[in-house]
């Protein structure tokens, strides 16, 4: 087992891969002020490499706040330049896109081979056997393969973490809360309703999407009925098995909300239906290694239920607890199977950056991490 890290006197250093698009300037936004990291070093395409942070943003500052100053004035390096950011970082989040996710993966690899731990919103790593896709309060076990993977790799000191597709980040906590709670659910029909900031910056044509819903997503679908699997699986041999019990059909649409993916929920039990009062009491209840660890971006309430009937909403409430918690409502009896809801989460806070940052505290906590 590895030591709890308690001492965070010292900031740790990290460094932004695609510091200059939106998930890379949602991580700066997060990190202002975080208590334990600071940003030292960002870095984007060699179109920006060179120019100072406050410079290279060809659509300027898209999230929320003002630009910190503090990383205004960095200077942006190439992506590529792996042994500049070894050199000023102890870790990177990595938000950059490339078409080639064999490009992502080699460039993830080789900062990871220089010492630092990744920390990847990318999905180019997400079905790497040795390579755990986190959502802490579900699975913070699965950080226990990083010394079998850095053995794999011949790694001394880095290793890579991936968090999954925003699209099944709504859903799954209440799923799995009942699941162990001792209420597993067999079947899962799901319709999610994303934010076109899911899309990135500038995103899906505002002709396309305004008075429209898109029913297609590329890969959403795919991404959103495979990765539970990974997530709710086990480490066997130094490898992930995927959660063979259960059965998830999903359906994504693109839909006109600036942020919050919303997803409406059947599920069926395997054994005995338990009561509405008990599923809620459970949810209400449930906590996961990140409350207990009380680390800074955990919500204190994962799940919060809204009793109104017609909540969730993404505008009012995507930002509960920082972005960070999932929103669920309109538990109701389903006429083909036991029960049907309405979950939410911020698809950019959550679902990206956030999500990132909160593996990084469960892996600095838990001792994976050091200072420079």
């Amino acid at each position: 087992m590895r030591t709890l890290v308690t001492d965070m006197s010292k900031k740790i250093q990290v460094g932004i891969l695609g510091a200059t698009g939106m998930v890379g300037q949602q991580y700066i936004h997060l990190l202002e002020n975080h208590p334990w990291f600071e940003v030292a070093y960002v870095a984007a395409s060699p179109a920006s490499a060179g120019k100072k942070y406050k410079d290279a943003l060809r659509s300027g500052w898209i999230v929320a706040g003002n630009m910190p100053a503090s990383v205004a004035e960095l200077v942006v390096e190439d992506v590529a330049s792996v042994e500049k950011a070894a050199k000023k970082c102890a870790l990177v989040f990595s938000a950059f896109e490339m078409p080639d996710k064999d490009e992502i993966r080699r460039t993830e690899n080789e900062y990871a081979a220089a010492g630092m731990p990744v920390f990847s919103n990318a999905s180019a790593h997400r079905h790497t056997e040795n390579v755990p896709m986190l959502i802490p309060e579900i699975n913070a076990h699965h950080l226990d393969i990083v010394p079998s993977q850095r053995k794999a790799n011949g790694w001394e000191k880095g290793f890579i973490v991936v968090k999954p597709n925003c699209s099944l980040q709504s859903y799954l906590a209440p799923i799995f809360a009942l699941h162990q709670a001792g209420f597993p659910i067999s079947d899962v029909l799901v319709t999610t309703l994303q934010a076109v900031s899911g899309a990135g910056y500038p995103g899906v044509s505002s002709l396309d999407v305004i008075d429209n819903v898109i029913p297609l997503i590329p890969g959403e679908e795919e991404k959103t009925e495979v990765e539970p699997v990974k997530i709710m699986g086990e480490i066997k041999n130094g490898k992930f098995v995927d959660f063979k019990g259960i059965n998830i059909s999903a359906q994504c649409m693109r839909v006109p909300v600036s942020d919050g993916h919303l997803a409406c929920v059947s599920i069926k039990f395997k054994g005995k239906k338990p009561s509405i009062e008990e599923v809620t009491k459970v949810w209400k209840k449930f906590k996961g290694e990140p409350q207990t660890l009380d680390l800074p971006f955990a919500p204190e309430q994962p799940i919060m239920y809204r009793d109104e009937p017609n909540r969730p909403q993404p505008r009012r409430d995507r930002d509960n607890d920082k972005g960070m918690a999932v929103t669920v409502g309109r538990l109701r009896e389903c006429s083909v199977f036991d029960y049907k809801f309405v979950a939410l989460s911020h698809n950019t806070v959550r679902g990206a950056a956030g999500g990132g940052i909160l593996n990084a505290e469960l892996a600095l906590k838990k001792g994976y991490i050091h200072a420079k």
